[in-house]
């Protein structure tokens, strides 16, 4: 790995595409016909050179390591292999939209913390100021306000 650093300190990662084709494919374990085969049913979409030549990463080989466990040890068919990708990588994304919106809700929790006001619609319509997670106190007095609806016409 030290030889890949060079002088200029690249360092790759498991994203970076380093592996030519029949590298990948040793890696692997397979031949390098079936990657190419993969690369077409869409399995694994390596990145190409400016000359159209494949180039794969270390999360690549992992990949096809694991169709083709799929495919040998489990008996699943390629495009029940494409379909289990496809949910993990909708999973992965759910994931991460989950942490976003965590992150969110933290944010906005802080800003509301204590001594802050939240504001909401009194009885009459008035503005009100009241504590975060409480409603307005209600009115004995019915209210007297006219609300006119008109449909879509």
């Amino acid at each position: 790995m030290d030889a890949l650093r060079g002088s200029r300190g690249f360092s790759p990662d498991d994203e970076t595409p380093v592996f030519v084709i029949s590298v990948a494919a040793q890696l692997a374990g397979m031949h390098a016909q079936t990657l190419r085969q993969y690369d077409r049913l869409g399995l694994v979409s390596p990145s190409r050179t400016r000359g159209g030549g494949r180039r794969y990463s270390a999360r690549d080989v992992a990949l096809l390591r694991e169709v083709q466990r799929l495919s040998q040890d489990e008996g699943v068919s390629l495009a029940g292999i494409q379909r289990i990708l496809d949910l993990e990588n909708q999973v992965q994304a759910l994931r991460a939209r989950v942490g976003d919106l965590r992150d969110e809700v933290e944010a906005l929790r802080s800003v509301i913390g204590a001594g802050s006001r939240v504001f909401a619609a009194g009885q009459a319509g008035e503005v009100v100021v009241v504590r975060a997670g409480q409603r307005p106190n209600r009115s004995i007095v019915p209210s007297r306000a006219l609300v006119v609806w008109r449909g879509r016409r």
